[in-house]
């Protein structure tokens, strides 16, 4: 039977309410896991292609199995996910780094900034950094939910 006193919740009543029974701080977690390992890929294979130039470029392909690890251990362990804010927060620094050393790659191509469309296109993606930036950041938001008992 149907019980009228139990409404059934649809669309961000139900968000809100797993963020306030804290179902959605697992959800967020394995979200940050998947995020960092499908960045890692695709960053590998531009950093590959642009044949890891500079060493920093290593840093986000190291990082985002890291940050896989640390959210995967957020969604089952509520103990294990107290590494995931360091992890997250590790990887939001590592996407601003990126943001200003693609920034300098742009501003290093001939014509620099005022050849701001052509540079763009084929010099390093300025926005693909924020991306890994975004990633850590629901780790972060992740970490800060209130966790389901």
């Amino acid at each position: 039977m149907h019980d009228p006193s139990v409404e059934t919740m649809y669309g961000i009543d139900r968000v809100l309410r797993n963020v306030r029974t804290g179902r959605f701080e697992r959800s967020l977690s394995g979200l940050t896991a998947v995020g960092a390992m499908v960045t890692t890929a695709e960053i590998f294979f531009e950093h590959d292609k642009a044949s890891f130039g500079n060493r920093w470029m290593w840093a986000p392909i190291v990082l985002g199995p890291v940050g896989a690890a640390a959210g995967l251990a957020g969604v089952c362990s509520r103990r294990a996910a107290k590494t995931l804010p360091l992890a997250s927060a590790t990887i939001v620094a590592n996407g601003l780094q990126g943001l200003w050393l693609h920034g300098r790659g742009i501003r290093q191509k001939p014509g620099g900034w005022r050849n701001f469309r052509y540079n763009m296109e084929m010099g390093p993606p300025l926005m693909a950094p924020l991306l890994v930036t975004l990633v850590g950041g629901m780790g972060v938001l992740a970490a800060v939910l209130r966790r389901e008992k």
